[in-house]
C-alpha cells in the first residue's frame, strides 16, 4: 500500500515542510485540522462561530472529493472549539454538509487555536466508497 498526498485548488496548501491538508493510504483518507481561513490577520467568517464552521466544512468537502469520495465516506470527526458554549452553532454547521448516518464525534473545548480568533477547528477521517 502507498501514501499519496492530496490536494486541492479549493484549500490552500500549508507552507512547505510543515503537513499535509490530507493523506490517502488504500481507501483510507485523513484530513488535517482545517479552520476557516485567515488573510492579513483577517478570521473567514469573522466572530460567527457558525460561519467559521460551515466555512471549515467547506474546505473539509472539497479534500475529501480531491480523494475521490463523499462526505458521507467521513467515519469521524474531532471537533475543537475555543467556547464549548457556542456547540450548537457547530452542529448546525455540521447537518448541512452529511446526509446518512453521521460520523461519529468528539468536541473538545480548547484554550486557543493556532491563530487568535479562530474559533473552530475540524480533522475527519474516512474510507473511500464506505457510504455505499
Amino acid at each position: 500500500m502507498t501514501m499519496q498526498r492530496i490536494t486541492s485548488t479549493a484549500v490552500a496548501e500549508p507552507i512547505p515542510e510543515t503537513w499535509s491538508n490530507c493523506k490517502v493510504a488504500g481507501d483510507f483518507f485523513q484530513i488535517a485540522g482545517m479552520v476557516s481561513g485567515y488573510q492579513d490577520g483577517v478570521i473567514a467568517g469573522g466572530d460567527d462561530v457558525y460561519e467559521q464552521a460551515r466555512l471549515t466544512f467547506t474546505k473539509i468537502k472539497h479534500m475529501v472529493e480531491a480523494a475521490g469520495a463523499v462526505m458521507d465516506d467521513i467515519i469521524k470527526v474531532t471537533i475543537f472549539v475555543t467556547d464549548i458554549t457556542r456547540r450548537e452553532e457547530v452542529w448546525k454547521a455540521r447537518r448541512e454538509f452529511f446526509t446518512n448516518d453521521f460520523p461519529c464525534s468528539t468536541l473538545v473545548e480548547v484554550s486557543a487555536l493556532a491563530r487568535p480568533g479562530l474559533a473552530v477547528e475540524i480533522e475527519a477521517h474516512g474510507f473511500i466508497g464506505a457510504s455505499k
